[in-house]
């Protein structure tokens, strides 16, 4: 009974904070049910009062709390003027590739007074996941946790934690968002930057009219706590360190990982990271601190850390935080040293035989300005104009979802020829075309790579240094795949090394700066798609590719048809 007084509150309220950790960790294979309306806010941030794109007035949105093979259904309702989606991020979709989320890839926009209900079963899926808008560049503030707990009387492969905290770093803009979206790629040149880096929405002291908005978690001297990270920012990595605390990863992308301890992690967007921290320091006030990753060359850059505190029971009030010291914004080994400490918690079942093949080059290009009004819309490299693309194809949105064309065989909106490899081979790090816009040039194209069911797949990330550098976070949608090598340069087969043994297993990988890496997954799940860059420019420029994964034989490998409710373009 105190299961279904919970479950009925939530489809009113959507605020799981009525039920108790015991409801939270109901028996698995329950329902649960969410109800999101997409409405405007007031916030009052960095001097400035603006409104914002939220779900049910919340910023950061309402928490998901369920448990491992729960079944969500959520319905969405959008009572703004902009399209919106949501993607469940790092949700696996197990045949239900309708619900997914990304717009054009597998639904058609929400649009102004319309709703849609997404209905998706975690399958053998446990820990912290996010959800986020994916359309234009409302996810700027349009974000959530997911939480999903192990099965009932199963534990965390650690310690118990005292208490556990969602953490979501993200970054603010004073400006409209999907205005600025517009703007920017209208302009040919690069997207500014974020005015505020922020830890739980609150930017913290550093910045401008911010001494109180500043997030804060009250410790207990000697008690361990679980800090479950999400960056959910729009175009900037981050580094994440507490003054004086070690961290121990024990999760990463909702996958349990040998523990590995380390002074300062850094996350891409997209990633997930779960930390145990251990209160064992003089009692007092620690800054939990959020900066710049930047890899890349001649990027402005936010470079003004979001501060947040990490305060013992005991802490003289508004005394002096202890400073956190994080990286340099440009140290890619200590990005790469985090990387290095990430394996499968247990020997994995990775696959040995390669059915598919893929390498794929992913950088940025820089097109010629074809604009009679250069000077408005050429602010590009060389007066050109910017772009992204994978194996120098640039991603462009169809006016249908391709996941509704390829099932409804509608013609136009997509074609099947993303190659398998770049169109030429060369020095892809030390000898990349840089002649811009002369020889730097994309090929626009919605084009799909299609995998028949079951193939054993091998994907080869080759960064390139066209215009720049970058470490890429690539995100590949439906899928959590094993990182079984990375590496600086560019690929070699023959001195590649692999870990063939207990890889971790993602689903957003950060491609090293002037480097690459290898994943390889099981074709095992129908559907469309996306496989794309997480900084937000990057995939508004093209850096993208939908991978369709035919059917197999039989109701359990194929794609179930629409729901009733899907939506027209």
């Amino acid at each position: 009974m105190a299961n279904l007084l919970c479950f009925s509150v939530l489809f009113l309220t959507i605020s799981f904070s009525y039920c108790s950790m015991a409801d939270k960790r109901a028996a698995g294979g329950s329902t649960r049910f969410y109800d999101f309306k997409v409405q405007t806010m007031k916030v009052n941030k960095l001097c400035n009062t603006k409104e914002i794109v939220t779900i049910n007035k919340m910023f950061p949105g309402p928490i998901v709390y369920a448990q491992e093979d729960d079944r969500i259904i959520v319905k969405v309702t959008n009572e703004t003027p902009y399209n919106a989606t949501i993607h469940w991020h790092g949700v696996r979709q197990k045949l239900s590739c309708w619900f997914d989320g990304p717009s054009y890839i597998t639904q058609c926009p929400i649009q102004a007074g319309a709703s849609f209900t997404y209905e998706f079963t975690l399958v053998q899926q446990k820990g912290t996941f996010f959800w986020h808008a994916h359309v234009s560049w409302l996810r700027a503030t349009v974000y959530g946790a997911i939480v999903v707990y192990p099965k009932t009387e199963v534990p965390y492969p650690f310690e118990h934690p005292y208490e556990e905290h969602i953490v979501i770093l993200g970054e603010y803009w004073l400006r409209d968002v999907v205005q600025l979206e517009r703007e920017v790629l209208a302009s040919g040149g690069a997207a500014p930057p974020a005015d505020a880096f922020t830890i739980n929405s609150h930017p913290g002291p550093n910045y401008n009219c911010s001494r109180n908005d500043v997030y804060k978690i009250d410790v207990v001297p000697g008690k361990t706590y679980l800090l479950r990270l999400i960056n959910a920012g729009l175009n900037m990595e981050n580094f994440f360190a507490i003054a004086y605390h070690k961290l121990t990863i024990v999760e990463a992308d909702a996958e349990y990982t040998k523990p590995f301890t380390t002074d300062r992690v850094m996350l891409g967007p997209g990633q997930t990271m779960n930390v145990l921290v251990t209160a064992n320091q003089p009692i007092g006030k620690y800054s939990i601190a959020m900066g710049p990753y930047m890899s890349a060359q001649n990027i402005s850059f936010q470079n003004i850390s979001a501060i947040a505190y990490f305060q013992y029971l005991g802490a003289v009030p508004n005394s002096i935080s202890l400073p956190a010291k994080l990286p340099s914004f440009n140290d890619n080994l200590a990005a790469k040293t985090v990387m290095d400490g990430l394996r499968s918690l247990n020997p994995v079942n990775v696959p040995k035989e390669i059915d598919t093949e893929l390498f794929v080059t992913v950088g940025l290009n820089v097109n010629k300005c074809r604009s009679k009004t250069p000077r408005n819309n050429c602010r590009g490299m060389n007066n050109g104009t910017f772009a992204a693309s994978m194996n120098n194809i640039s991603f462009v949105m169809p006016t249908v979802s391709i996941l509704e064309a390829y099932y409804k065989k509608i013609g136009g909106q997509f074609t099947v020829d993303f190659p398998g490899a770049p169109l030429r081979f060369y020095d892809f790090v030390n000898g990349a075309p840089n002649n811009a816009p002369n020889n730097t040039q994309a090929i626009n194209g919605t084009r799909t790579k299609v995998l028949k069911f079951g193939s054993k797949v091998q994907l080869i990330f080759q960064d390139t240094s066209t215009v720049t550098t970058e470490n890429h976070p690539i995100h590949l949608h439906g899928y959590s795949f094993y990182v079984v090598g990375y590496g600086t340069g560019n690929y070699n087969p023959q001195t590649a090394n692999f870990n063939l043994i207990d890889p971790p297993y993602m689903n957003t990988i950060g491609v090293p700066v002037g480097g690459w890496a290898a994943i390889r997954f099981v074709a095992d799940n129908p559907g469309v798609w996306f496989m794309h860059c997480h900084l937000e420019i990057h995939q508004s420029w093209g850096l993208g590719a939908v991978l369709i994964v035919e059917n197999g034989e039989g109701e359990l490998e194929t794609l179930p048809h629409p729901p009733v409710d899907l939506l027209r373009c």
